[in-house]
Parts: structure tokens; C-alpha cells; sequence
């Protein structure tokens, strides 16, 4: 088996695990001699152990602790070289015997940077860095924004009509995708630490934001509502659940009694700078970086993802649009982007479009950030 091949068998184990791993990023490992594979792993939740570790012991409990002596292996991201809530990965692999190690990319953070890579060379181990590297930085897109941007990767979902309308003038939407569309859109929060609304999509719709598959309940990632003025009630649906997994943005000068009926429910109320009643996102996201949110899915409404763009703070758009028409009455799926020249129009590239169902899905990512914007 070559490297590359060992890194894609890597990169599928890591991606298993996306959206459940935060604050650690969601890593993959495999362990091989020639074609066969000894061990796979992802990194586990938090407290649990890293990819690398994980496949290690799954081959030596299948195959015994010298199998590993002289076999090959292969990692999406860098061994760690320091303690953290677990020992340095990269002291364990360089124990292990290794003959070559594959490493998808080095870790930037400050306590890594390239001392995994050497622990595991003095081992006398043959490494390789930047094995499938393009993949293997996509997998952890979010690490690596919040290691050198210093907040979390930013997608935003819309799903609309074919111009551009979320719902009628008496505000009926459900539903304008079909249910192909709507299942695509629950495997994206899958793959996501949080999903991220605004407090008039909370109050409109009063979503669960779940991840459902087939009826079922799968996965509850963190929801989190930017709420200026905490004007949510306690009673909305997005509260239900595991303690603490609903967190709430809100201005330093919300109202007192409205917090802590939110924390009474169960939900974590985060203050961050604000102005004039709107909250600073760019101070929102650093926020929840240093909460260890990595990845974050922007779910509503328009006047967010308009407020994120006008910040160029949206790093990939997910638009779902339907085959109908609704016209200039029905409710708009983006707010307003204050231009007044075509020419500072934000422009998306990297497209691609598919079909789901009788829907399209288009994905594509702004070009440049032009301008700052706030929410309220």
C-alpha cells in the first residue's frame, strides 16, 4: 500500500468523526504492512484519546504490541509534542517502532509546529510530510482557522427559491426544498462542531436544529443564537436537551432577569462587545474559538449571513435552490448588502453545483472580504 493510499484510508476515518471531536480536531490514523491494514482510528470526543493513539492500541490488540515494530503509518494531521489533556502523540509513535510514518500536514500551533516530525525522525522512523496535504487541510479547516485566524470556519446554508425568496408575503416556507435537499442539509450539520442562528430565526421558526436522519434523532451538535439583546425565550425549542449544549451571544448590557432565565433553562449565555445594540461578530467568533468551536454551520436568517458577508467572515456558502418562483413580495433569503456599485458586489468561486432531488445545490466561497458588518 502506498502512502497515498494509507492517507485516504486515514482521511475516511477522519471524517467519520467531523463535528464530534471539538475542541481537538478531528483526526484520522491508520497502521499498515504492505497491504494490510493492522489498526484504524479518529480522534474521541474530548478527554478521549487522539487518532494516533487509538489505532495503535487497535492493533496491538488485534495483532500484538511487535506488530507494530517495522509497519508503516499514516496520519492526517502532525503527532502533537506536548501535554495537554492527553501525553505528546508523537512520543508514543516515535516508541512504537515505526519503519515510515505519513503525515498529512505539520501543525501550526505554537507548541507543535514541526517538533512531532522531528521526535518521530529520531526515532529512525522514514517521514513523509504533506502526503494528500490539499485533503488533508480541508478535513481540518477549522483547526487551522482558528490556529492562524483566531476564529472558527464560517458556512452558511440558504435555501430559496430560484429568485431568491425564503417565503411567501405571510411568511409560509416549509417547505420550499424538497426532502432529498432537506437530508442534505442534515448531513452538513453532521460535519460541523455548531449551528449558528439569529434571534429572529429563532423567534419565527423555533427550530430544533438537530440532526435527524430518516425521522431519527442522530446528533445534537452545539446551537448557538446570536442574541444582541436576548430577546429568545426560554421556552424555544433549541434549549431542549443536553445541558449547556445551546449557547446564546448576547451584548454586555442584555437584560439581567433574561439571562438568567436562559442559564435557568439550561443554556450558556456568552456576552461579547457590542455597539449601538449590535454585537462586534468578529469579537462573536473569537468568542467562540476560545470555546474551542472550530467549524460553524450558519443556518438564519438573511440579515446574519448578510451582516457575516458585509464582515467577510463567511468562508463558504451552501445554497439550495428550488424550481419555483414566489416574486418580490415574498420574504428575501439575504439582507441587505448596502451596495451601490455592481463592482464591490461579493463574487463566490470554487463552485460547484449538483442536483439533489428536484433541487440544486451550489457551493462556493467569497473571493475577497470587502467590507465590516454588524448584526443586531
Amino acid at each position: 500500500m502506498t502512502p497515498e493510499a494509507a492517507m485516504r484510508l486515514a482521511l475516511a476515518q477522519a471524517r467519520r468523526v467531523s463535528g464530534r471531536t471539538f475542541p481537538n480536531p478531528p483526526v484520522g490514523a491508520v497502521v499498515y504492512r504492505g497491504d494490510r491494514v493492522l489498526g484504524r482510528g479518529a480522534t474521541g470526543p474530548v478527554g478521549g484519546a487522539h487518532a494516533e493513539i487509538v489505532a495503535m492500541e487497535r492493533a496491538t490488540a488485534k495483532h500484538g504490541a511487535r506488530a507494530l515494530r517495522g509497519a508503516s503509518f499514516a496520519v492526517t494531521l502532525e503527532p502533537c509534542a506536548h501535554v495537554g489533556r492527553t501525553g505528546p502523540c508523537a512520543e508514543r509513535v516515535a516508541r512504537a517502532g515505526f519503519a515510515r510514518v505519513a503525515v498529512g500536514h505539520v501543525d501550526p500551533h505554537p507548541k507543535v509546529g514541526g517538533r512531532g516530525v522531528r521526535r518521530v525522525r529520531r526515532s529512525g522512523a522514514r517521514v513523509d510530510v504533506g502526503v494528500l496535504e490539499a485533503e488533508c487541510r480541508e478535513q481540518h479547516r477549522g483547526f487551522l482557522s482558528v490556529v492562524n485566524r483566531r476564529r472558527p470556519f464560517v458556512g452558511v446554508k440558504l435555501a430559496s427559491t430560484l429568485d431568491g425568496r425564503i417565503a411567501t408575503s405571510r411568511g409560509e416556507s416549509r417547505w420550499i426544498t424538497g426532502p432529498e435537499a432537506r437530508a442534505a442539509v442534515h448531513r452538513l450539520r453532521a460535519r460541523v462542531d455548531a449551528l449558528v442562528v439569529g434571534s429572529a430565526t429563532v423567534l419565527a421558526d423555533d427550530p430544533r436544529l438537530t440532526v435527524r436522519r430518516g425521522g431519527r434523532l442522530v446528533h445534537r451538535p452545539i446551537r448557538v443564537v446570536v442574541d444582541a439583546q436576548l430577546r429568545v425565550p426560554p421556552t424555544a425549542r433549541l434549549f431542549a436537551g443536553d445541558p449547556h449544549s445551546a449557547w446564546v451571544l448576547c451584548g454586555a448590557r442584555a437584560p439581567a432577569s433574561r439571562r438568567r432565565a436562559l442559564e435557568g433553562r439550561g443554556a450558556r449565555v456568552l456576552p461579547v462587545a457590542s455597539r449601538g445594540g449590535h454585537l462586534d461578530l468578529r469579537a462573536a467568533l473569537r468568542c467562540l474559538a476560545k470555546e474551542g468551536l472550530s467549524e460553524l454551520l450558519v443556518e438564519g436568517g438573511g440579515g446574519l449571513a448578510a451582516a457575516l458577508l458585509r464582515a467577510g467572515l463567511i468562508d463558504e456558502f451552501h445554497w439550495f435552490v428550488a424550481p419555483r418562483l414566489i416574486g418580490a413580495d415574498g420574504l428575501p433569503a439575504l439582507g441587505a448588502l448596502g451596495l451601490s456599485r455592481l463592482a464591490r458586489a461579493p463574487e463566490l468561486e470554487e463552485l460547484r453545483v449538483r442536483r439533489v432531488g428536484r433541487d440544486l445545490h451550489v457551493v462556493g466561497r467569497p473571493v475577497v472580504a470587502r467590507a465590516r458588518g454588524r448584526v443586531r
